[in-house]
């Protein structure tokens, strides 16, 4: 292990007091790696699109991060950050650093959590997409399968210090079990969940009082959009000595929408609430190509106030159906 800590830095799900989240892996703690959970707290969005970071200077990755446990609906995220950071003409070079300088080893899930609905948007929990190497953790070993030249490149080196066997015929029908399982739990979880598509029509049927009624305990905190793998949301801030910082914002915070002489359409809450799911299941699917949700679930386990879009999606398909 040490050998490879010299080359990459190494970040993987460990246990923490806000529920699993990435941590920095060196020899003291590779013991704590948690395998094939579903998500971390943290979204993998932030490895590429920090909180805060100033725009003006280098961005200076020495070594390459590599990091594990990565589920699919963080991997199937990274399509529509890769669409707007890296397409032409207007490639953001922090961004396209970050991505280059990285090795993403996603992982399965074994189980799922309660507010998951990857499968409700064509997600499957396999991922199937933007990782250099698939990892499932069985029979307490490891196995890896290779989907890049990097991860081609990185199991090379792990040879130089890891014995490598091949999986044999049960253990891989094990892991197809566990995922089969998986997907059936999902389904029957998610069955009342409307569809990608079918959720922006239906928000453009609505009218205010349901927008009203589930905004009620909305606090205006803004964690639904921060914690959101696809959001991306960001003030620019002038300092002195020629500083621009790039920081974080949320289509949440009162004033998110303020312009000059403090006109605000956004200013009362329902409308700021309801304006994130347009531009979600609306505005994006018109502008790109990638999902702007892949069912994470990550905005309801975080919302203090305790609503729920899957809950609201359910209403408001019934009441456009009866």
């Amino acid at each position: 292990m040490a050998d490879c800590v010299k080359r990459y830095n190494i970040y993987a799900p460990t246990q923490s007091n806000i529920g699993l989240e990435y941590d920095i892996i060196d020899d003291n703690n590779i013991q704590d790696i948690i395998y094939n959970t579903p998500k971390t707290a943290s979204p993998l969005k932030l490895f590429y699109l920090p909180v805060k970071e100033n725009v003006v200077k280098e961005t200076n990755l020495k070594l390459v991060n590599i990091i594990i446990g990565a589920p699919s609906c963080d991997l199937a995220a990274l399509d529509i950050l890769d669409e707007i950071y890296l397409n032409e003409p207007f490639i953001d070079p922090f961004y396209k650093k970050r991505r280059e300088n990285s090795i993403i080893i996603g992982t399965d899930c074994y189980s799922i959590e309660e507010n998951c609905h990857c499968n409700v948007y064509d997600v499957k929990a396999i991922p199937e997409k933007n990782h250099d190497i698939l990892l499932s953790f069985i029979d307490e070993r490891i196995f890896l399968s290779i989907n890049s030249d990097k991860g081609s490149t990185l199991l090379k080196n792990i040879r130089d210090f890891a014995d490598v066997v091949t999986m044999t015929e049960d253990l891989k029908n094990l892991i197809e079990s566990k995922r089969e399982t998986v997907a059936s739990a999902l389904k029957k979880q998610n069955r009342k969940i409307p569809a990608y598509s079918e959720t922006g029509n239906i928000i453009n049927e609505s009218d205010d009082a349901i927008w009203k009624e589930f905004s009620r305990t909305c606090v205006s905190c803004g964690a639904c959009s921060t914690i959101c793998p696809t959001c991306t949301c960001f003030l620019l801030v002038d300092r002195s000595g020629f500083e621009k910082i790039r920081q974080m914002d949320a289509c949440q915070f009162p004033g998110f929408a303020r312009i000059a002489a403090g006109e605000d359409n956004l200013g009362e809450r329902h409308v700021r609430f309801k304006n994130r799911y347009l531009c979600k299941y609306v505005w994006k699917p018109q502008k790109f190509k990638s999902l702007a949700c892949t069912g994470c679930g990550r905005c309801i386990d975080t919302c203090i106030g305790g609503i729920s879009k899957n809950k609201l999606f359910i209403e408001l398909a019934n009441q456009v159906t009866a």
